[in-house]
């Protein structure tokens, strides 16, 4: 289904469509990232932050059995002796490869058997009745994991050493951005979550009034150029610009660029999915740390968004005075509004998509790179854990901070105006940009 409208979200027929549409499509995309290298590299461990290959394989094929055949389907377990080799708490992703773990072939044959009697379970499921079943939400909730799985895979794809073993084609070229460096976001409240978007996740709810002075920010991501400024001006040799936290991190693990670049003369490299190439400088920077975000935020005289003024900047419309599902409006992503679903393994150039931008001129703020924000990961109020605790309420405090609007590694379904996602503030290897703020007057 494409483009629905808001009302269709919840239309029966369409959104047993829809869940039909966004598993093959999880399916699919899960199969390439398992398919393009040899077993070999699927059972290894490519970095000690990410789980084999084919653990992620694995463990998307039993919370669908789990959630979809076990929950709502009421079926017996097909392999309930394997729950806790894939419970993603009960196993760090360090201890994950001396597990008894499915062969890839086993792991092949389980994920699609689980899949077969879900499509079945689809085709007969009431999608109303429990809040578990309301307008397909488990459906939902698993294309959702799958494709968050994927992510991860993909992750581990750009950790992995070797030659180059996924391709596609680059975003299309842009003109040079020359609009406006900033735009000025009007102070009052706005709708901030949502408690009507079918298939968003606890931590999205529920819709609450929220009041922000007005602020600037940026209209793009911060560039590679941009942020090659800060280096060359030593901005990583300069404790001043960076939290104690942050500059012990940074000294104690000799960190002096962003993730995979190296210095070749006078020239910076990044290797990019087993392929090295010039850090192309029109891009926003990606994979830097919450750390290093912010200390460029303090060398350029300004600072991270919080994530409610990030959510005004993107879902705030002052002519309708409502909050809309996505910068653009409500309909769904479609490939004119943002970079997103593996579509491109990059970002693309600061400036692109106008026709997804906000109604205050704000671009890019779904896809390309996940941005980090200011704030620690914190419920809403009013906030009641669905379907378990262990999905957002256990991450909540100050060791995590939130990220907002997606990166091109990002499924549309698994992305939303009120989509959170969270990290401590040292990890690099996801795919992490940023924009800056400053606080303004009208």
């Amino acid at each position: 289904m494409t483009n629905p409208s808001v009302d269709s979200l919840v239309d029966p027929e369409s959104v047993r469509e829809r869940a039909v549409t966004t598993l093959v499509t999880a399916r699919d995309r899960t199969t390439l990232l398992t398919s393009c290298v040899e077993d070999p590299d699927l059972t290894a461990q490519h970095s000690p932050l990410m789980s084999p290959l084919v653990w992620d394989l694995a463990h998307i094929g039993n919370q669908e059995e789990q959630w979809l055949l076990r929950t709502v389907g009421g079926q017996e377990a097909i392999r309930p002796e394997i729950d806790g080799i894939y419970d993603a708490f009960e196993h760090p992703r360090s201890e994950r490869p001396t597990l008894p773990l499915l062969s890839p072939v086993e792991s092949r044959r389980y994920a699609a058997e689980v899949r077969g009697r879900v499509l079945d379970v689809l085709e007969g499921a009431a999608l109303h009745g429990t809040r578990l079943t309301e307008a397909g939400f488990a459906f939902g909730m698993i294309a959702q994991h799958e494709q968050q799985h994927d992510e991860t895979m993909l992750i581990t794809h750009q950790l992995r050493r070797g030659p180059q073993a996924l391709t596609a084609p680059d975003p299309e070229p842009a003109p040079l951005f020359t609009g406006p460096a900033e735009v000025l976001v009007p102070g009052g409240p706005f709708t901030m979550g949502t408690s009507d978007e079918p298939w968003a996740l606890d931590n999205e709810r529920p819709a609450h009034r929220r009041e922000v002075d007005p602020f600037y920010i940026d209209t793009t991501p911060v560039t590679n150029a941009e942020y090659q400024a800060f280096i060359e001006d030593g901005g990583y040799d300069t404790e001043r610009w960076w939290a104690p936290a942050g500059w012990a991190h940074i000294r104690q693990h000799s960190i002096h660029a962003p993730l995979f670049w190296s210095r070749d003369g006078k020239q910076w490299l990044r290797r990019r999915f087993g392929v090295t190439e010039v850090v192309p400088p029109d891009e926003p920077v990606v994979h830097v740390s919450w750390y290093e975000a912010d200390a460029y935020a303090r060398w350029a005289g300004r600072r991270l968004p919080t994530e409610a003024e990030w959510e005004k900047a993107a879902r705030h419309d002052p002519a309708g005075g409502r909050s809309t599902r996505y910068p653009w409006g409500d309909a769904d992503p479609a490939p004119e509004h943002a970079n997103l679903g593996q579509r491109h393994l990059r970002p693309a150039p600061a400036g692109s998509y106008p026709k997804g931008e906000s109604p205050l001129g704000v671009r890019q703020l779904i896809g390309d790179v996940w941005e980090w924000t200011a704030s620690d990961f914190e419920p809403y109020p009013g906030f009641q854990a669905f379907p378990y605790k262990e999905y957002s309420e256990v991450f909540f405090g100050p060791d995590h901070k939130v990220l907002r609007g997606g990166s091109f590694a990002v499924d549309a379904v698994a992305c939303r105006g009120t989509f959170r996602n969270w990290d401590y503030p040292i990890r690099r290897q996801i795919f992490s940009g940023f924009r800056t703020a400053r606080s303004g007057a009208v």
